[in-house]
């Protein structure tokens, strides 16, 4: 069935670099299974995969195909529909974002689209200030350079809900994909207005709203903090300097290496501020200058990840650590200077630090857990929108370094996390302090936690089926210990089901089912197993407590001996 597929797509492919793609694979068995036997899958997070010919590849087809679904979906729903598009520095980003453009016109769907590359955070932003029905942002996040994407933004902001995102399938799967795709000329729909350019008034506006969501209006005219930024070759580096430049900061250093976009990401095979190689350019020009603080943004712009001076040294900022503290800066701030919201909520993904749940109850303030996914943190805005309450909410973080302060976006925002995070980092040598001191201190009083995800990579098309089957035998043969540490309660986010192994007792988890499992060991630790939802990957988060880092390092070890075999 593959072969049929490769065979018709060598007779219609009209682009002479995919088209010598698929010559190059001629005969080529296990080749052409790869690029045909599976077409990419569409969810809630659109689609993501692999550069190249075939139907299991990115490529314009593919792309098309699936705005096409997106058009039929839309058409559904309303005849005056209309989507906001935007794209990375990603190769072929610019590309899928004018097909993308293309084929929603073809349909009669108004088209507002970025004319220069923008992040995920504007995206949803544009999508809500311009009344559309759904986003389209182009972008793998922080993926190898191989790699491409296609997100899609609900009316409200969100990525599209699991609802939609099956209507969306259900409409791509009866498409042909040669022979179904609507097409207009671009240009001539540009001077039609069918395709509309999002203005710099928009723009404007929504650094506007970012510098709103400052606490300390005036902090960088008295503590002129030197920054080293890096945009990692991608999105962020006009829309964050920009507003730290508004904001009045004006020592801000830029890695040169990483600072126009680039979709090779020459610097970083894998551009994502969580691993060093992808931060060590900036270490380095921030050792050379002494400066107080690198950030990062990774090439869509949704997470900033933070290195700090430390002694004699600059350390790397975990997602965690700086969930923590922004929930710790942010509730007190807002009690010292008035502006604390009754009943204030913050929100976070059940994988994230229970520490910071501890640190946001010691302020009074209730913190909401989500499934994984920055969806179900903007559903929670919502929720409140619609009660009128919108202004209870402070913060919203993931620990994979994904935060949200204000409610305009209901994306990951690594423009306004950049600010907030340099807001905090001078109000605390203001008084004399650090940053690094400042979570010293919440250790001090919480107690230390070490927080750590280690994945786990399962790669080819036997990948999934792979991380399928560990999964199932975990829930087939529960675990008992972890490094000698018994497993007392058991949590099965797929069953929807909380035991408690010591007494017997069940519990219903009212949250969404979901493929996690969640173990809470004696002594307080914690161990969370779950695949990602848009890597082939399996991911393990460990929350460890412990005295000190040394402590809480050895214990971990004795659990990752356990829990290696299983995985590997």
């Amino acid at each position: 069935m593959y072969n049929k597929e490769y065979e018709r797509w060598l007779e219609n492919v009209k682009e002479e670099e995919l088209l010598s793609e698929l010559k190059s694979i001629e005969g080529n068995d296990e080749q052409i299974k790869d690029r045909f036997l599976l077409n990419l899958e569409f969810g809630t997070a659109g689609l993501r995969g692999v550069l190249g010919a075939g139907t299991n590849r990115m490529n314009v087809y593919t792309v098309a195909k699936a705005t096409q679904g997106l058009a039929e979906f839309l058409k559904g729903q309303s005849r005056t529909a209309s989507v906001a598009v935007s794209y990375d520095s990603r190769i072929k980003s610019d590309v899928f974002a004018k097909i993308t453009a293309n084929v929603l016109a073809a349909n009669g769907i108004k088209v507002y689209i970025y004319s220069s590359l923008m992040p995920v955070p504007m995206l949803s932003f544009a999508t809500r200030r311009l009344g559309c029905d759904a986003g389209v942002m182009v972008t793998a996040s922080h993926n190898p350079a191989k790699y491409n994407g296609y997100k899609v933004y609900g009316p409200d902001g969100c990525q599209m809900t699991s609802g939609s995102a099956d209507i969306v399938l259900a409409e791509i799967n009866k498409l042909d994909i040669f022979s179904d795709i609507k097409y207009t000329d671009y240009d001539a729909a540009v001077a039609e207005g069918r395709i509309e350019y999002i203005s710099q008034d928009v723009i404007e506006e929504y650094y506007d709203y970012v510098l709103g969501c400052m606490l300390r209006k005036d902090i960088f005219t008295k503590e002129d903090l030197k920054i080293v930024y890096t945009p990692l070759n991608g999105s962020g580096n006009v829309p964050v300097r920009a507003v730290l430049k508004k904001a009045g900061l004006q020592n801000i250093t830029v890695v040169k290496e990483q600072e126009m976009p680039d979709g090779n990401f020459p610097t970083c095979p894998y551009p994502n501020p969580e691993i060093r190689e992808a931060m060590q350019l900036g270490l380095d020009r921030l050792k050379e200058l002494d400066g107080d603080i690198l950030i990062a943004t990774d090439p869509d712009a949704d997470r900033v990840g933070i290195a700090i001076k430390e002694n004699d040294d600059y350390v790397l900022i975990s997602g965690n650590q700086v969930g923590i503290l922004l929930t710790d800066y942010i509730a007190k701030t807002r009690k010292e200077l008035g502006c604390m919201p009754e009943n204030p909520v913050m929100v976070k993904s059940i994988v994230s630090s229970s520490l910071a749940d501890e640190v946001a109850k010691s302020h009074g303030v209730e913190m909401k857990n989500v499934l994984t996914g920055f969806k179900y943190i903007g559903e929670q805005i919502a929720l409140l929108e619609a009660k009128g309450e919108e202004n209870r909410f402070i913060l919203g973080f993931e620990e994979s370094y994904g935060y949200l302060v204000g409610t305009r976006v209901r994306d990951k925002d690594a423009v306004v996390a950049t600010l907030m995070i340099a807001e905090m980092a001078a109000y605390y040598r203001s008084i004399g302090s650090s940053v690094n001191k400042a979570l010293n201190e919440i250790y001090a009083k919480f107690g230390y936690c070490l927080n750590k995800v280690d994945s786990y990579e399962f790669e080819g098309l036997s990948g999934m089926e792979k991380m399928k089957n560990i999964m199932q035998s975990l829930r087939d043969e529960p675990i008992g210990t972890l490094g000698g540490y018994e497993v007392e309660v058991r949590e099965d986010y797929t069953a929807r089901v909380k035991l408690n192994v010591v007494t017997g007792e069940t519990e219903e988890i009212t949250l969404p089912k979901a493929n996690i499992l969640i173990y809470w060991l004696k002594g307080g630790h914690q161990v969370i197993i779950r695949p990602s939802g848009t890597e082939p990957k399996v991911k393990v988060y460990y929350s460890i407590k412990g005295k000190d880092l040394s402590e809480a390092t050895a214990v971990k070890a004795e659990i990752d001996a356990d829990i290696k075999p299983i995985l590997c």
